[in-house]
Order: structure tokens, then C-alpha cells, then sequence
């Protein structure tokens, strides 16, 4: 009788383990699921790494909101864009996948091109919504989308195509490109808020600062007002999701700011305020509005479970007017060379801050190497979602570094600038695939060539972080790893560790006089 009742009892108790072992993995669930963080992400449009105070202490504009997000969070100094200029850093941001893989090989769209990120290419919206988010994007979109038309003529009254909207967020609120790209009009989820009752424009000749080109505006957009207004529409959001957020429906939000992009239009309660000019007066409004942010997660309470990443899509611009800046002891890239369009560190090298209190020790500063690609595939990390083999081909977790390491696994790292040259670094070495800038700075390509520069450049960040001395011709063998390492990394479609995949375009790297070098 024992012996027939054993199978039973273990019976018993083995339903019992199982079911206390599922109802432990459900509460686990749950426990995981709340305390997954709502995500607010800020991009600023060209702002310099020099601009705020967090990563420039010789910084001549007051950014004390950034400062305060700084002492609550983490610092990266060594943190870059995948790209030089607007379009391609978004899709990196996006895609955490390098943007030159794509259709685009140089520039940027305008604000009539159509869609860049297919439907079925992962986003950071996708990745969200799989962790069961809400997601949102407002501000300044810039990847394209479809305008219906009439013969060539933009027909307003019909939906928008292909927005935000098939790239993972359930919402959206958007302008289609920078803000001195018409037409200009607000877009809301598929459908333009207002139809454009006139032309409108202001010559670069009468505004120095304040210039954008002549297109077609609806009569609810208002140049001045774009900031103040996309803020205000992102403070909504964040109070509309409150009830949700707080019972385990978080929610993610991405913010494109338009500024301090062109056109450079502080608004009356901040003109002045730098001491030095408009730009600097623009930055300071930013910094503002980055305040009113926190503000309100703080309001609201969810700033205890909010993650909050700051950075910028580039360099600063020439816009900024650069002499001026100088003169008055403002450099907006910090020391190192060159700015926005450029391969050079100032075009590419950007602020990032983050802060996420509980997890993130506030205050601290890092060196480690740091792309805004790697954001997806922290995110991908923090929300317990395993690698797959499209999504983040070229992101690292920045979450080790969250929590004290000095890396992320990352030690290398590709940069492009806006005429599609390529600059490849590992470690202190940073290889420059270029006669001159690639960019808007001296000597450009053309005036490069012409002065007789050799077409790649070699520098070692450590000794010489303002790249003033090309080291091409004393290592030799430097160089030819360097290449080697590049085109391992063009051809296998990622720079993480996985199944090679493949580019959307045949990609041509080398300067035309460069050759590959032998394998051995």
C-alpha cells in the first residue's frame, strides 16, 4: 500500500512545486514588470558637446537643469553619433543600426522626401511596444514620410503615409524635417492639423540667426513657438499617461527637439539671456524646457521609474557663428576639431546624460566608448528582450555601465560625416577615411586634395584629442588594420558579434586612390 500511495504523494508534490514554481514566476513577472522604467528621450538638434556644462566646465552658457540631470545621473565624455549631420544620427538612434548601411550614402532628406525606415526594419518603437509600452514620438521627425499629392503639388487634406506611425509608435506628433524645411505644418498621427493657408520664409540676408526657407505654412505653426510648443505637447503626454504608468503601463517618449537648430529663434524671455548671442540664448531655452521635463516627472511622481536620456543628433553649426562664440570664449566643440558635417571628433562627439534613479549612482563621470546605436540594445537589455538577428546590429548595452563598469564591450567605433567619408577607431587610434574634414570645415575634400593631403588620416586620441597630427605615414601597419577591421565589419552587416546580415546598398568606403590591403 505504501509503495502504490508513493507515486501519488510525489504526484502531489510535484504539482505542487510546479504550481508554486509558475505562481513564483508570475509574481517575478509582475515584480519585473513594474519595475520597468517609463523612458523619456531628448535629442537636441546640433548642440555642441561644449554647449552644456555636464560635458564642457569651461562652458560660457548656463545649463543648470542639465547640470542637476548630471548630478542625479551619469555623464558620458566619450559618447558619439553615427553620424555627423540629422537624418542618418536618427536612423542610427532608431535602428541601433549604422545609418550608412541603409539607402542613404551622404546628406540628409528634405521635407518632402519619402519614408527611409522600412515597416518591417526594428525600431526602437517596436522593441517598446514588444515590452508592452506606449510609445510616442514628438518633435522633429526628419526620416521621411509620404505626402499624397496632386500632380507635384503636396494635397494637405489627405493622410500622411508611412510615419511614425509603421516604425513602432503608436502615436505621433511631428514636423517632417528641421525646422527651416517647409512645409510647415504640425502632423498628427497621419493627418496635417491645419492646411497651409500661405507661403512663408525669411531670407538668410535679413536674419543671421533667425532664417528659414520660403514653403508653404499651416496657420496653427508658428516659427517662434515650435520649442515652447512641442514641450508643452510632451508635458501632456507625460500627465495623459500618468494613471497608466502608475499601475504597470509604462510608457516611452521620444522628443526631437528642433533646437538649436536653424532657425535660432529664443523666445522674448530668453533673449539676452547668454551674454554672448542668439545661439547661446537658444541653448539656454533648451536647457529650460529640459527643466520643465523634470518638472513634471517629478510632479507626477513617476520620476522615481522614469529613465531619462539626453543627447544630440551632432556637432554644433556654423550657424552658431563660431567667431563670435570665440571672441567671447565659447567654443561649442570643446577643444576638439571641427563641427557639425564633419569627420572630425566635433562633428560627431555629443553630450549624452542619463538618469535613472535607483540604478544609476548620481554624479558619476565616464569615459567609456558610447554611440546613440547602443541605445537600442540597452533598451532591448533593460527590458529582459533577447538579441535578435536584426534590431541593434551595431549597439552595445550601455546597461554594465549603468551599473559601474567601465565598458560596454564596445572598443570600436564608425563615424560619418555628411559627404559619406568614413573614419574607423579602436582604442586611441582613429582612422580617418578622408583628404580633409568630409565636411563644412577647412580644408574641405576639394582643398584637401588640391593642397596635396594624403587621403587618410591617422590620429591617437589620447595624445592628440584636437587631431592636428596625421600619423598616416609613420604607422603603416596601423592603418592597414585599421581598413582590414573596417571592411570586416561593412561586409558582415554589424559591428556586434552574430550571423553576418545584410546591408541595403553596396557600400564603397576607401578613398578612390586607397586599395585594400593583402590578407595575409
Amino acid at each position: 500500500m505504501q509503495v502504490s500511495r508513493c507515486p501519488a504523494r510525489l504526484v502531489r508534490l510535484f504539482a505542487f512545486g510546479f504550481a508554486g514554481f509558475c505562481l513564483l514566476g508570475i509574481l517575478l513577472h509582475h515584480g519585473l514588470a513594474a519595475e520597468r522604467p517609463n523612458v523619456v528621450l531628448i535629442m537636441a538638434d546640433d548642440l555642441g558637446i561644449g554647449d552644456v556644462t555636464p560635458t564642457n566646465p569651461n562652458c560660457k552658457i548656463k545649463t543648470p537643469n542639465l547640470r542637476n540631470l548630471a548630478s542625479e545621473g551619469l555623464t558620458f565624455l566619450d559618447a558619439h553619433t553615427p553620424s555627423s549631420v540629422c537624418t542618418p544620427t536618427r536612423y542610427g538612434l532608431l535602428t541601433g543600426r549604422y545609418n550608412w548601411r541603409s539607402r542613404l550614402a551622404r546628406g540628409v532628406l528634405s521635407g518632402k522626401s519619402s519614408h527611409l525606415i522600412p515597416a518591417d526594419r526594428p525600431t526602437l518603437g517596436h522593441l517598446m511596444q514588444a515590452a508592452g509600452y506606449h510609445t510616442e514620438m514628438i518633435g522633429k521627425w526628419h526620416l521621411g514620410w509620404d505626402w499624397q499629392k496632386k500632380g507635384k503639388k503636396i494635397d494637405f487634406t489627405q493622410p500622411v503615409k508611412n510615419g511614425p506611425d509603421i516604425n513602432g509608435f503608436d502615436q505621433y506628433y511631428a514636423h517632417c524635417g528641421s525646422l527651416d524645411m517647409p512645409p510647415y505644418v504640425w502632423v498628427d498621427t497621419g493627418r496635417v492639423t491645419a492646411v497651409p493657408d500661405r507661403e512663408e520664409g525669411v531670407n538668410r540676408k535679413d536674419d543671421r540667426y533667425g532664417w528659414y526657407r520660403k514653403g508653404p505654412i499651416g496657420p496653427d505653426f508658428t516659427i517662434k513657438e515650435v520649442l515652447p510648443h512641442l514641450v508643452d505637447k510632451s508635458i501632456q503626454y507625460i500627465k495623459q499617461r500618468d494613471a497608466q504608468a502608475q499601475s504597470g503601463k509604462p510608457f516611452f517618449l521620444y522628443l526631437a527637439l528642433p533646437a538649436p537648430h536653424t532657425p535660432i529663434v529664443p523666445s522674448d524671455a530668453f533673449k539676452g539671456m547668454s551674454g554672448l548671442n542668439p545661439y547661446g540664448d537658444y541653448v539656454i531655452q533648451v536647457d529650460h524646457h529640459v527643466g520643465q521635463i523634470l518638472d513634471t516627472l517629478k510632479a507626477t511622481e513617476l520620476d522615481k521609474n522614469t529613465l531619462v536620456i539626453f543627447t544630440s543628433d551632432n556637432g554644433c553649426s556654423p550657424e552658431a557663428n563660431f567667431e563670435l562664440l570665440k571672441s567671447k570664449g565659447h567654443d561649442p566643440s570643446a577643444g576638439y576639431r571641427g563641427h557639425k558635417a564633419d569627420i572630425y571628433e566635433g562633428g560627431h562627439r555629443v553630450p549624452l546624460v542619463v538618469r535613472w534613479p535607483g540604478h544609476i549612482r548620481g554624479g558619476r563621470k565616464t569615459n567609456a566608448l558610447a554611440c546613440l546605436t547602443d541605445l537600442y540594445s540597452t533598451l532591448e537589455d533593460i527590458t529582459g528582450q533577447p538579441r535578435k538577428p536584426q534590431g541593434g546590429e551595431d549597439g552595445f548595452s550601455l546597461l554594465p555601465i549603468f551599473n559601474g563598469a567601465d565598458s560596454s564591450g564596445r572598443d570600436t567605433l564608425i563615424s560619418h560625416s555628411i559627404s559619406g567619408h568614413f573614419a574607423i577607431r579602436q582604442g586611441v587610434w582613429k582612422l580617418c577615411l578622408s583628404y580633409g574634414s568630409g565636411g563644412w570645415s577647412a580644408p574641405k575634400e576639394a582643398a584637401a586634395k588640391k593642397q596635396g593631403l594624403p587621403p587618410m588620416q591617422l590620429f591617437n586620441l589620447d595624445e592628440d584629442p584636437a587631431e592636428q597630427n596625421n600619423l598616416v605615414a609613420q604607422h603603416p601597419d596601423k592603418v592597414s588594420a585599421l581598413i582590414k577591421l573596417l571592411g570586416q565589419q561593412v561586409q558582415n552587416g554589424r559591428c556586434t558579434p552574430g550571423k553576418r546580415v545584410p546591408n541595403d546598398r553596396k557600400i564603397t568606403y576607401l578613398p578612390k586612390s586607397v586599395t585594400l590591403p593583402s590578407h595575409d
